[in-house]
């Protein structure tokens, strides 16, 4: 095995540029447990063409593109400044209200303005979400758990230190709407196994989400990238639990 050869291969990946909320890159070198819920089955569910709709960390719109809904009665917020750039290009154009937010806890919209605020893998200030509703309006979000991939990051860095707490979960969150003002109408949790092929398709992702692997280099975590380079050789894969829950609330009639 010609580990410089392997070294040089990760630290290429290492360096790839990352767009939007697309993983297409490494698709087939890894695979993700399907959940037991379909967000957009969910989405779709509810949404209907006159409701005044808001998506809350919108990536690069892809997703939101997909509802076709109308473009008027479309709202979008995004933070990072690659994937602004992107709906500046994409959702704009199509008359979409983009808004490039910094703090969740003041959103720049009017009280009582939406029917539906969907969020998948964004933070949230319930207060806010709850400002925001019309009264009996919903909030359908879909979260990453506070345990997810934590015992491949915990071994791939020392020291390791969570960002993201743990006691993010659902019965946290259910707590945390039902005392704002909220009803639930779904509540779901999982932990779905993901699976690389690959350590080039690891070092790709854990360069990304580096809120779950603080301070991930290749020279850095070098060994333990080999120890999982010989895992993979001797069954195919690595493995990595995730952790997702989805909630649909309705704000409760004032």
């Amino acid at each position: 095995m010609d580990y410089k050869k392997l070294k040089e291969y990760w630290l290429a990946e290492e360096k790839k540029s990352f767009q939007g909320w697309n993983f297409s890159y490494i698709s087939n070198r890894k695979s993700e447990e399907p959940l037991p819920w379909d967000y957009d089955k969910i989405i779709r569910q509810y949404l209907k063409a006159d409701s005044v709709l808001l998506d809350m960390g919108t990536g690069g719109g892809e997703y939101l593109l997909s509802l076709e809904h109308p473009y008027q009665n479309t709202f979008a917020t995004e933070a990072y400044p690659p994937n602004v750039e992107l709906c500046k290009n994409t959702l704009i154009p199509l008359g979409i209200d983009v808004r490039q937010v910094f703090n969740d806890h003041d959103l720049p919209y009017e009280n009582y303005m939406f029917d539906i605020i969907i969020n998948r893998h964004e933070s949230f200030d319930i207060n806010e979400v709850y400002r925001l509703l019309k009264p009996n309006g919903l909030f359908i979000t879909q979260q990453v758990g506070g345990l997810n991939n934590k015992e491949i990051s915990k071994f791939l860095i020392d020291d390791f230190k969570e960002i993201t707490s743990s006691d993010h979960n659902l019965a946290n969150n259910i707590e945390l709407i039902q005392n704002r003002g909220f009803t639930i109408l779904k509540a779901e949790e999982y932990f779905p196994k993901l699976k690389f092929f690959d350590v080039g398709a690891l070092v790709y992702f854990a360069k990304i989400i580096e809120w779950e692997f603080p301070n991930f280099t290749v020279d850095s975590c070098y060994e333990k990238l080999c120890e999982l380079h010989s895992i993979i050789e001797e069954q195919g894969f690595i493995e990595s639990r995730e952790h997702r829950f989805i909630i649909v609330a309705q704000k409760l009639s004032i």
